[in-house]
């Protein structure tokens, strides 16, 4: 008997109808021989809506009370779930995070999980239960709810796979894999069998939604099998793993892209030691996360220097800096919001130059101007204007040879075995 750990997004459970199905598949699941333990996000666009509801009371509500409130959603998803499940004649035990043991360092938004004592959920298997645990949420240690981020039900599956010692952590999306690119811009993208942990981690970074980056960093840690795959259909999904195959000829495996980019450019900067370090540094307090950094050159003892951040953060950021005017002088301070980070990922990029400046090509082919570019060994980004984003992607997945002749089908009615 093995231990499964199955994680079902919002359009995965998205009305009544989807639920019946993730609750068949599940029992599918256990008929199989195996223990579930079932991750289960909030239904459909249930977190936007009450995200707007909150917002058309209080434009900017306190940072607790959005976690109160959005936990509801999850919730809800785990008690409607269960219930499914019993319709089915199965026991099936739902749990929030909290109750399945999720303890959380005290940041209300996007906390990080600090420890997981599971001894509810394993008493609950042994029970013969089938377990279904709200994704996105913890507790902590003072008794405050928490959450993760968007997104974070993923990195509640693959953490609660590793305190549970899962065989493995089958994550379900509307999509039967990880493909070289987003499918809904790219028709013709290709699926992977598998792809290293290293490669997952820069896409989700960079924006490619189908895994969240602290799953994916969990699952690299603690060596969690991960496999994600469609809850539509019954096709073989993507392994992520440590070490895989390099297909020949393959250099770039795929191309991410991020829509929530702004860049902020401090001008006129007196350019002495620790200048960086007191911007960075106060930027750090405010739990704000930067991107790409680039200085110019020096003129007349100042500098001026740009960063990207998140575009919910741009506000924030900028309130920091105008706070340090007093002892940090500069000229001036400006944002740019319409930009997108466009990004390509492959551990073949280490052994094989011109990969960056072919990307540069492609995309000035497209009469489009780059603003910054971040490298490593495995990735490059540029950062663009947004209104070029598609034809962008689609250049560079063609010029990189990642084009199939299979079409991407997203989403859609189970296809029964």
């Amino acid at each position: 008997m093995s231990l499964y750990v199955m994680k079902f997004g919002g359009s995965s459970v998205g009305d009544t109808e989807r639920m019946k199905r993730v609750a068949k598949r599940i029992v599918e699941k256990q008929d199989e021989g195996h223990q579930c333990v079932v991750v289960v996000s909030a239904m459909g666009d249930t977190t936007d809506d009450l995200i707007d509801q909150a917002k058309l009371l209080n434009p900017n509500p306190p940072a607790r009370e959005m976690d109160m409130l959005m936990t509801t959603g999850e919730q809800i998803s785990i008690a409607l779930l269960s219930m499914a499940i019993h319709d089915l004649g199965r026991s099936a035990v739902s749990l929030t995070g909290w109750q399945a043991g999720f303890r959380t360092e005290p940041v209300h938004g996007k906390a990080r999980i600090t420890d997981i004592t599971p001894e509810r959920v394993m008493s609950a298997l042994n029970e013969n239960h089938i377990v279904i645990v709200a994704g996105f949420q913890g507790m902590t240690e003072d008794g405050e709810i928490t959450t993760l981020g968007r997104g974070g039900s993923d990195t509640t599956a693959v953490a609660l796979a590793a305190a549970i010692k899962a065989d493995v952590c089958e994550i379900y999306t509307d999509v039967d894999g990880i493909y070289s690119t987003d499918p809904r811009i790219v028709k013709c993208a290709r699926k992977l069998a598998e792809i290293s942990y290293d490669e997952m981690l820069e896409l989700a970074n960079l924006g490619a939604a189908v895994l969240h980056p602290r799953a994916v960093e969990y699952a690299k840690h603690h060596n969690v099998q991960l496999v994600v795959r469609s809850s539509f259909n019954y096709n073989e999904g993507t392994a992520v793993k440590e070490e895989t195959s390099v297909e020949q000829g393959v250099v770039v495996s795929g191309i991410a892209y991020d829509k929530n980019v702004a860049r902020i450019s401090i001008l006129g900067v007196e350019d002495v030691p620790g200048v960086l370090a007191q911007v960075f540094g106060a930027l750090a307090e405010a739990q704000i996360n930067v991107d790409i950094i680039v200085q110019s050159g020096v003129q007349d003892g100042r500098a001026d220097f740009s960063f990207t951040t998140s575009l919910a953060e741009c506000d924030l950021a900028l309130e920091v800096i105008q706070g340090l005017r007093s002892k940090l002088p500069y000229r001036d301070v400006t944002s740019e919001r319409d930009l997108v980070k466009v990004s390509i990922v492959g551990a073949g990029m280490i052994s094989h130059p011109g990969v960056a400046a072919q990307m540069f090509d492609v995309i000035s082919q497209q009469g489009v101007s780059i603003k910054m570019v971040s490298t490593s060994e495995i990735k490059t980004s540029c950062v663009i204007e947004n209104g070029n984003l598609e034809q962008v992607v689609r250049a560079l997945h063609t010029a990189y040879n990642l084009d199939t002749d299979a079409q991407v089908y997203v989403g859609g009615p189970q296809v029964r075995r």
